[in-house]
């Protein structure tokens, strides 16, 4: 056997793969978008079946917590960043496929330019705001996205933007979800907890869809959804249609999809305020369209003279919120408690008509030594 097959023998010998589909999966380029609990044995998987290029996306590092679900790290890799560290162990798993690493979060500015490298893209993110961004860019650059999710027990996974057997539009994320859920309805590892095998199970999962689009093999979840209980072992799979309002937010070409505040859109969408950190607060200090809102009292410390802002406790925000100018809205206050109070309620007021945001940490964080 060719030196070039001899690694996949074992495969090789299903008649669904083959020759000529273990040529697909070495062509084949697969973009996988978060390297935690899902992103682990999916990569390890795609890596090990021959996948020729494998991009990994993730701006975080690798923590103590992390280890008992994320099993391609080791304790000596705590506090380095997990793409640049996947991408090291796959290559010693397979010295035959490019791997390129993408240590940096996900963003509207990045993603329609890494993706539109890669064939296909795997979500193995924990957030909703990257889903729906992912989603976006997939739909906007016509890429199959196979999506998978988990929390405590439970997991699911589909194939989204690809073309059924039937007369309807590809179903996507948006079809799903077509608003963000309500705060709290659906909570994530960090917030729920989550069994450690589960994202094996589930990042395995995508791994099999993405290798069956790729080869054209089996019957893949397009258009469909399926949900794992580990602790009952029930499956269930549910067919999806097309949503008739799914695209009311969904950004309709690049342009917009770069100006998307996707952090916002689920944070508004979820009936609660968003926090930025001091980083986002500084570049959108000098905004046209921003009004920077001090909720704190007369004479309160430290007096902020570096940026221009209005003095408005929070006490009487309600009768002059109506006067406010400006389609973006930063509330700060000392500590970021009262500046939250006072987002909400000028959400409670404006809806989703303004971009209202809550400086994390307040002015005394923001002012603390970089």
């Amino acid at each position: 056997m060719d030196n070039k097959y001899q690694r996949y023998e074992r495969q090789l010998l299903l008649k669904e793969i083959g020759i000529a589909g273990q040529d697909a999966l070495l062509q084949a380029k697969v973009l996988v978008i978060g390297a935690g609990g899902l992103g682990c044995p999916a990569l390890q998987y795609l890596a090990a079946a021959g996948v020729g290029k494998i991009g990994i996306v993730d701006g975080d590092t690798v923590a103590l917590n992390n280890l008992h679900r994320q099993v391609l790290y080791g304790t000596h890799h705590i506090g380095q960043n997990k793409a640049t560290i996947a991408a090291g162990v796959l290559q010693q798993l397979n010295t035959d496929i490019t791997i390129v690493a993408y240590p940096q979060r996900l963003t509207n500015s990045n993603a329609l330019e890494i993706m539109a490298a890669f064939d296909l893209v795997i979500d193995a993110t924990d957030n909703f705001s990257t889903r729906y961004l992912i989603n976006d860019a997939c739909v906007l650059l016509g890429k199959p996205l196979v999506y998978g999710a988990v929390s405590q027990f439970e997991a699911q996974v589909a194939i989204f933007n690809c073309k059924g057997n039937n007369h309807y539009r590809p179903v996507n994320y948006r079809d799903l979800f077509p608003e963000p859920p309500q705060n709290n309805a659906l909570l994530n590892c960090a917030e729920a907890g989550v069994l450690g095998v589960l994202p094996g199970i589930a990042g395995c999962m995508q791994a099999s869809e993405a290798i069956k689009l790729i080869v054209g093999m089996g019957q893949p979840l397009i258009n469909s959804l399926l949900t794992y209980n580990a602790l009952t072992n029930q499956l269930y799979q549910f067919g999806l249609t097309p949503h008739t309002e799914a695209w009311i937010a969904a950004p309709a070409d690049a342009t917009a999809f770069l100006q998307m505040d996707y952090d916002w859109f689920c944070a508004a969408n979820a009936s609660q305020t968003f926090e930025i950190d001091t980083d986002r607060f500084n570049n959108l200090l000098h905004h046209p369209s921003v009004t920077i809102i001090d909720v704190r009292e007369p004479g309160e410390i430290p007096v902020i003279e570096t940026f221009e802002h209005l003095q408005i406790p929070l006490a009487q925000l309600p009768s002059r919120a109506s006067s406010l100018t400006g389609d973006i809205l930063i509330t700060f206050c000392q500590s970021g408690a009262r500046s939250s109070k006072a987002a909400q309620q000028l959400f409670d007021t404006f809806g989703t008509t303004r971009t209202i945001y809550s400086l994390r940490g307040g002015i005394t964080n923001w002012q603390k030594p970089k």
